[in-house]
């Protein structure tokens, strides 16, 4: 008998839920999407050799998967306004700290709590979008958003000496807390149970039930991870070895700043997708470009391959992230597992900058860690052909599911 996948409004869909959702995500993704300006501030401004910049981005993302997870673990027992207000206050305590203690040791565990405050809230933010009644529309409602605040923060944040950098993450945090109110203190729906709409032979529909494995998710976060530690590991280096082989400093920063609003286009089209072919299949071609992208840059860099790679890069990921979180929202309607998405971002945005380190550190040079960063998008994508493959075969209304 059809079915398709069910979903009922809940108190997330409201405007103020997700106004505040996305904008806790902006800020707590701040320093992930910003990190190619960061590490090149943090070498110019602070003197930090590149592997320091590598251990500190990977303290700062690590932190953001610690907070994610224990968000995670607390979200069905804890007041999720609370959360985000701990969170901010975490990140507001070890920001101010930064200014004081600007040398490598004190900076890179500041980071690390920072990072943790981070993870906090926008574990909660995602949890939240993901809780909405159609979690691909919030999550392309989110990139959207994303990407004018990428292009401003590749504007603005190469004008500020670090210590302003720092001001201005406390400043978001601050208002964030303030803006928690309107968020659901608690969850909708249980964990793992899924709804389907099912037409009886006559015509008539009724609703069914069904449990969804704890694996599917966690294999949904499996292959966020190991795409997360390919960004890490581009998203982290590309601006120092595009510098390290000569492309022009003006070209670059450009790509940066503009390339971002490449992932407008993205927005634009993949609910549009979504709709038409559900999530998985185009999630799967979309792995596959995002390792070609940045395998492009494996034999040297030149302007040409940047702009290539770089504009890619950017049209893919927001791809990549509105399948990745919708899919996992969609197994656990709860906001569990997508309270965990964070934490999944961060984790492999923890690896994959200290791989890169390492590899650099051996004196491998950047071609090593681009071969590294396509080789760990293409795992990514074959953990999620495995999760399709047993949805497939268990619930296909959900492995098809937009």
């Amino acid at each position: 008998m059809p079915t398709t996948l069910h979903h009922h409004r809940t108190p997330f869909d409201d405007w103020r839920s997700i106004f505040i959702s996305v904008y806790l995500t902006l800020i707590g993704y701040g320093v992930q999407v910003a990190m190619p300006v960061i590490s090149a501030s943090r070498m110019n401004l602070l003197g930090f050799s590149e592997v320091e910049v590598g251990r500190i981005a990977g303290a700062d993302l690590g932190g953001l998967a610690f907070g994610a997870l224990l968000t995670a673990l607390l979200m069905s027992r804890a007041d999720r306004r609370g959360l985000v207000v701990l969170g901010a206050v975490l990140v507001v305590i070890a920001n101010l700290l930064c200014t004081a203690y600007p040398q490598y040791q004190p900076t890179l565990w500041l980071r690390a709590v920072a990072g943790i405050g981070a993870g906090m809230c926008t574990a909660v933010a995602v949890a939240s979008l993901g809780a909405s009644s159609r979690p691909a529309r919030a999550y392309n409602i989110m990139l959207f958003a994303f990407a004018f605040f990428q292009a401003l923060e590749m504007r603005v944040l190469p004008m500020l000496s670090m210590n302003g950098i720092y001001w201005l993450f406390i400043c978001g945090f601050v208002a964030g807390a303030i803006g928690a109110r309107w968020l659901p203190d608690r969850a909708d729906e249980p964990m793992l149970d899924v709804e389907l709409d099912v037409e009886a032979r006559s015509g008539r529909h009724h609703l069914e039930h069904r449990h969804v494995p704890a694996y599917i998710p966690w294999l949904g976060l499996g292959t966020i991870f190991f795409t997360y530690v390919s960004i890490g590991g581009y998203w982290t280096y590309i601006e120092l070895a595009a510098d390290n082989a000569g492309v022009a400093d003006g070209l670059m920063r450009g790509l940066l700043e503009w390339g971002s609003l490449a992932s407008i286009t993205g927005c634009l089209l993949a609910t549009r997708i979504s709709n038409r072919s559900g999530l998985a299949r185009p999630l799967l071609m979309t792995l596959v470009g995002m390792a070609v992208a940045i395998g492009l840059l494996y034999n040297g860099i030149d302007a040409g391959k940047a702009i290539i790679s770089i504009l890619s890069f950017n049209l893919l990921w927001t791809f990549m992230d509105i399948f990745q979180m919708s899919s996992v929202a969609n197994t656990d309607h709860s906001g569990v597992f997508a309270a965990l998405i964070p934490g999944a971002q961060g984790l492999g945005q923890i690896v994959g900058p200290n791989i890169a380190a390492s590899l650099l550190d051996a004196s491998l040079g950047y071609d090593a860690v681009f071969l590294m960063c396509a080789l760990s998008t293409l795992t990514g994508m074959a953990i999620y052909a495995v999760m399709y493959l047993r949805l497939r075969r268990m619930i296909p209304a959900l492995a098809d599911a937009s």
